[in-house]
């Protein structure tokens, strides 16, 4: 579920990002150059949190 929420929410806000900025720069609105730049996006963030060890950290 997490993996699907991630894509979500990587889509939403690309997609907005996309929007606004094509806005500004008066470019049309491509959405699927905003799903390619979701997946990766959503791959990623999935990849970053992976990597980060679970447990607790050691003071020294």
């Amino acid at each position: 579920m997490r993996y699907i929420m991630t894509f979500f929410w990587a889509f939403a806000l690309v997609s907005m990002l996309n929007y606004v900025a094509g806005a500004i720069a008066n470019v049309d609105f491509n959405f699927s150059a905003g799903i390619v730049v979701s997946v990766i996006a959503a791959l990623l963030v999935i990849i970053l949190g992976e990597s980060v060890p679970d447990g607790e950290f050691a003071d020294h």
